[in-house]
């Protein structure tokens, strides 16, 4: 594998959350987001895909300690399940029926639920920025790596 398709696939993933992040807040402030654009399984999202598919390889990096991974991965499940509830409080409603908590009678989103939403990402938001810190100690130390051992992975 080569350093510059390496780097390229990260910056992607990265790009690739910041999106999903930025849809959330979307949805949250009352904008009509399909729901499958915004993946609630770590594993099915653009970034997942790559952290569980790729990105793998560089837990092989002499130069990256097992914690970068293990935090990237914990950052991104806490993302997931804090959308979860999200997800939940818009597009599921058990015992109301469908859409029952997000719309008022005047199809308007209501402020108990806007409020919530907002509440739940404020704590994505902190959780995404801890998550990008951690991509960006690992993209530098691909850049700090030679070009021959990453082409050993």
């Amino acid at each position: 594998m080569e350093k510059d398709i390496i780097l390229r696939q990260l910056r992607s993933a990265k790009a690739a959350h910041i999106s999903w992040v930025q849809k959330a807040k979307l949805l949250i402030e009352g904008i009509d987001i399909d729901k499958s654009s915004i993946p609630i399984n770590s594993t099915e999202c653009r970034f997942g895909e790559w952290f569980y598919g790729d990105a793998q390889k560089l837990n092989g990096l002499r130069n990256n300690s097992l914690d970068c991974m293990e935090n990237i991965e914990n950052y991104h499940g806490q993302l997931h399940d804090i959308y979860l509830q999200i997800f939940k409080l818009y597009y599921l409603v058990e015992d109301k029926g469908f859409f029952a908590n997000l719309f008022s009678s005047n199809n308007r989103i209501s402020a108990e639920v806007t409020e919530k939403g907002r509440e739940y990402f404020i704590a994505l938001e902190k959780v995404s920025k801890e998550l990008l810190s951690e991509i960006s100690r690992l993209e530098r130390r691909v850049i700090a790596i030679s070009n021959e051992e990453i082409a050993e992975l």
